[in-house]
């Protein structure tokens, strides 16, 4: 844990098992994991070791089948589905790999959904998602659609969806995975931004090892194992 900063998030003996036609097959085994408020950490394995089975535990949108998550202190795996609701909608963002936009809706009108779901009011709809749109650098282009703007543009109007209602937690899964190499490294760059000047704390995904410098900290996870890694230049799959 970051001495620093206080702690965020928690996972305690962390385990998922599925199971098969003639065996139970464990995707996470007893996995601890602390997150301090205001860190970048990259997580990193190969394709089908877990990443998302483990994204979606820390998000409350899978349930262990032993274990713990911890958020601001709470078990999330107690809460009830209003709960759970209100977490998503204030506590934690997400990023996704596919952009997750809606074709007919501005960048503008994506940006400001969550808050028109999450009742805000109109003035301050229109404040936090002119904030948000000024920290990803597209509020000139706030008024075009999603056809209209590129690959990069529409992985930054979903980060500012995000981060609009201002969560302590950004959950990204792979989100640069159908970007090309500067603008994904433009998206890990705008991600260290965030986590300095707004305090948020993000764990993303990735499979690209040439973006890791720009994290705090990077966890590899292996057979059901995460343990911290140094960034070796190793590629990811």
């Amino acid at each position: 844990m970051d001495k620093e900063n206080p702690l965020l998030l928690k996972t305690s003996g962390l385990v998922k098992t599925y199971a098969s036609s003639d065996r139970n097959i464990t995707v996470l085994d007893r996995i601890d994991f602390e997150a301090s408020e205001g860190n970048f950490i990259a997580i990193v394995g190969r394709s089908g070791s877990g990443k998302t089975t483990f994204l979606n535990m820390l998000a409350g949108l899978d349930t262990p089948s032993q274990g713990s998550v911890f958020i601001k202190g709470k078990n999330i795996s107690d809460m009830n589905d209003a709960e759970l609701t209100q977490l998503r909608r204030h506590t934690v963002g997400f990023v996704f790999q596919s952009f997750g936009l809606l074709p007919l809706l501005s960048a503008y009108e994506n940006i400001e959904l969550p808050l028109r779901i999450s009742g805000y009011p109109v003035k301050d709809r229109s404040i936090l998602t002119m904030e948000a749109l000024e920290i990803v650098g597209l509020k000139k282009r706030s008024n075009h659609r999603p056809y209209e703007l590129s690959g990069g543009e529409q992985k930054r109007v979903a980060i500012a969806r995000a981060i609009v209602s201002k969560p302590p937690l950004i959950l990204a899964d792979e989100p640069t995975g159908e970007l090309d190499s500067n603008n994904s490294k433009s998206i890990f760059g705008l991600f260290r931004e965030v986590v300095t000047e707004q305090k948020i704390t993000i764990i993303a995904v990735t499979h690209d090892s040439t973006l890791l410098s720009m994290a705090d900290d990077v966890k590899e996870l292996n057979k059901g194992k995460l343990r911290s890694v140094e960034t070796d230049g190793q590629r990811y799959r």
